[in-house]
């Protein structure tokens, strides 16, 4: 079971540092939400999540 969660947290912070690099925030706040995310996995993931910049959706890909 803890293997399971760590796996999820693992994935869910993976997919919040590709959403960071796409960005449109400045690279000093690209830099420091994913240094939340690395240093504390679960509460910079929440923190993201409720707080964190968006993904540009407009750019192509």
């Amino acid at each position: 079971m803890r293997l399971l969660l760590g796996i999820l947290v693992l994935v869910l912070d993976a997919w919040a540092i590709l959403s960071i690099l796409g960005s449109r925030a400045s690279a000093l706040a690209k830099l420091l939400w994913i240094l939340a995310i690395v240093v504390f996995p679960v509460v910079g993931f929440l923190a993201w999540l409720l707080l964190g910049p968006r993904p540009d959706l407009a750019r192509p890909v």
